[in-house]
């Protein structure tokens, strides 16, 4: 027992240290991988019988379903971007919500595989143009819910997609009732 005597509780001297997987791969990262980069978001969706039903694009690359988006500009609030990005990608214009319904993460396809932070913002969608800007680029289609989780294939967005279903049909409930 003797032999614990003299040796000092470093635990109280030492900074507290966390080591996680980006720490330890930072000096051999770029910037762009470190910091996400964000970026904004439409989810554009227009109720059928009272049952929201999305609109999906592709991605330009890869040929993925996806909501339209796209990086910030420093004139625009992140809501007026996603909707300046669902008129250039995939022609629909409508209200759009201020409040993000979530966020996602996606990966550019760019050299340095840059990992983007996206903000989502709903798009209840009133016009829908014949020709938009990207129309030559991307293919649109509107699905009912289950679809449009499959097509987008990824988990996060899929949540957004249940929240915004969840409030439109609560928005059409609401809306019915004051009709009556």
């Amino acid at each position: 027992m003797g032999y614990n005597r003299g040796i000092v509780n470093r635990q109280d001297k030492m900074p507290e240290t966390r080591l996680t997987l980006t720490s330890l791969l930072s000096p051999w990262m770029s910037e762009a991988v470190q910091a996400p980069t964000r970026q904004s978001a439409a989810v554009p969706y227009r109720l059928v019988d009272g049952q929201p039903v999305f609109l999906l694009i592709t991605s330009r690359r890869s040929g993925r379903w996806i909501f339209p988006k796209g990086g910030l500009e420093p004139n625009l609030e992140p809501w007026e971007n996603a909707a300046k990005e669902a008129l250039e990608e995939a022609g629909v214009e409508g209200d759009m919500g201020t409040v993000p319904l979530g966020h996602y993460r996606s990966v550019l396809s760019d050299a340095a595989h840059t990992v983007v932070r996206v903000a989502a913002y709903p798009l209840h969608v009133r016009s829908q143009r014949e020709a938009w800007d990207e129309k030559g680029e991307r293919h649109r289609h509107w699905a009912v819910l289950p679809e449009a989780k499959r097509l987008l294939n990824d988990s996060e967005m899929a949540r957004i997609a249940d929240r915004l279903a969840q409030r439109a049909v609560n928005l059409a409930l609401e809306h019915q009732g004051r009709k009556q």
